[in-house]
């Protein structure tokens, strides 16, 4: 099975905002594992393990979100900017080659 990136064609399409936006979900998604791995622990070392983790996690998030905010790759205090660039990139991602 060949990755997403395997089948863009085009260099220009992987850019910096890409790449950013893709390391916030990711980001974003671990707050969301450490967060329940946490509540799902009885150990107080691991329980201590997983909580600097979540906060390195949080401060990454905060990190690449302030970065994403500075450049204007996201719009998070402008719901009508983001939703519109938003939907500038789905038209973009329409756009892809599909094979």
């Amino acid at each position: 099975m060949s990755s997403i990136l395997d089948k863009i064609n085009n260099k220009d399409l992987i850019n910096d905002e890409v790449i950013a936006t893709d390391l916030l979900v990711t980001a974003k998604a671990a707050v969301r594992s450490y967060a329940v791995a946490i509540t799902e622990t009885a150990s107080p070392e691991i329980h201590k393990i997983l909580k600097k983790q979540l906060d390195e996690t949080i401060q990454l998030h905060h990190e690449v979100a302030t970065y994403m905010i500075e450049q204007e790759m996201y719009h998070a205090y402008d719901v009508d900017e983001q939703v519109s660039h938003d939907l500038e990139k789905a038209k973009l991602a329409l756009e892809m080659p599909s094979s």
